[in-house]
C-alpha cells in the first residue's frame, strides 16, 4: 500500500498509487506521490513517466481522504488544531500537481474507473491521458465542502463545460473526454496497461535530451499559470472552512452510500 516505482522496460518509469479501498490519498500520500514522480523524472536514463493506480484499485482516484479531516476536525472540537489536515492537504495536493506538471519528462496518465478531485488535478496537469471505457472524470468538490482543481479541469473540457461540472458535481466520461481531444485513446480495461504502455514506448524512443527540451518548451508556453491559478482556488477552499460551511457540508459526506474522497 502507498506509493511505488517500477520500470518495467528501458527509458519508463511507472508510478503506482495503491491507497484501498478507492485511492484516497491522505496527506502524507500526496508528498511521497510528488516525492517518486519528481525522483523519476530526474532519474537521466528515464525518457517518460506512467502514472496509474494498482491493477486491483476500484478507480484512479478518488482524492483528498476526507475521513482524515473527519477525525481530526472532531478530536479538535474545532479548536485551532482543526486546520492541520487541511493545510496539509492543500500543500501536499500542490505539490503533486506540480511535480507531474514540472516533471522534466513527459507523463502520460493511465486512468480506470473514477478520477475524481485530486485525481483531475494529476491528470489535468499531465502531459498525455491513457483511459478505459469505464473511466469517469469529474470534480464533486461542491458536495464534500471544498474548492479547487478547476484549474486543472478547465485543461480537459472547454470553460463552459468545466463550470457546469463544477456547479453540479457531475462527472464526464472517456469517451466525451477523447471526443473533446483531452484523452489520447480509450481502450477496454484490461488493455489499459498496455495502451498506456505503448504510448510510453513510442516517446522513450525519442532522444531523451531533447524529450527534456521539448517538455520545458511546451510547458513555457501554457496561456495560465497551473499554479498561481491553482493557489487562488485553495484560497476559497480555506474560507470555506473558516467560515464553517465546508464543515456542515462534509459532515454529510459519507451518508447515504457516498464512498470516502
Amino acid at each position: 500500500m502507498g506509493v511505488s516505482t517500477s520500470s518495467p522496460e528501458k527509458g519508463i518509469a511507472v508510478v503506482t498509487v495503491d491507497f484501498p479501498p478507492v485511492n484516497a490519498l491522505p496527506v502524507r500520500g500526496w508528498y511521497d506521490l510528488a516525492d517518486a514522480v519528481t525522483a523519476a523524472g530526474r532519474d537521466p536514463d528515464i525518457s517518460c513517466v506512467v502514472l496509474t493506480a494498482a491493477e486491483h484499485s476500484r478507480g484512479f482516484s478518488a482524492g483528498v481522504d476526507i475521513k482524515e479531516m473527519q477525525r481530526e476536525t472532531a478530536a479538535a472540537s474545532g479548536g485551532p488544531g482543526g486546520h492541520t489536515a487541511l493545510i496539509g492537504a492543500n500543500r501536499g495536493c500542490y505539490e503533486a500537481f506540480s511535480a507531474v506538471y514540472r516533471c522534466e519528462v513527459p507523463v502520460i496518465a493511465a486512468v480506470a474507473g473514477f478520477c475524481l478531485g485530486g485525481g483531475i488535478g494529476l491528470v489535468g496537469n499531465a502531459d498525455a491521458i491513457v483511459a478505459s471505457d469505464d473511466a469517469t472524470f469529474g470534480l464533486p468538490e461542491l458536495d464534500r465542502g471544498a474548492l479547487g482543481a478547476a484549474t486543472h479541469l478547465s485543461r480537459l473540457v472547454p470553460q463552459h463545460l468545466m463550470r457546469a461540472l463544477f456547479y453540479t458535481s457531475r462527472t464526464a466520461t472517456a469517451a466525451e473526454l477523447h471526443a473533446h481531444g483531452s484523452v489520447w485513446k480509450v481502450v477496454p480495461r484490461a488493455g489499459l496497461h498496455r495502451a498506456a504502455m505503448e504510448l510510453a514506448r513510442e516517446i522513450a524512443r525519442k532522444d531523451g535530451c531533447l524529450i527534456r527540451l521539448a517538455k520545458a518548451a511546451l510547458n513555457g508556453i501554457d496561456p495560465v499559470d497551473v499554479h498561481r491559478s491553482y493557489r487562488f482556488e485553495q484560497g476559497f477552499t480555506f474560507e470555506a472552512n473558516l467560515s464553517g460551511v465546508a464543515d456542515r457540508v462534509r459532515d454529510t459526506f459519507g451518508q447515504a452510500g457516498q464512498e470516502s474522497d
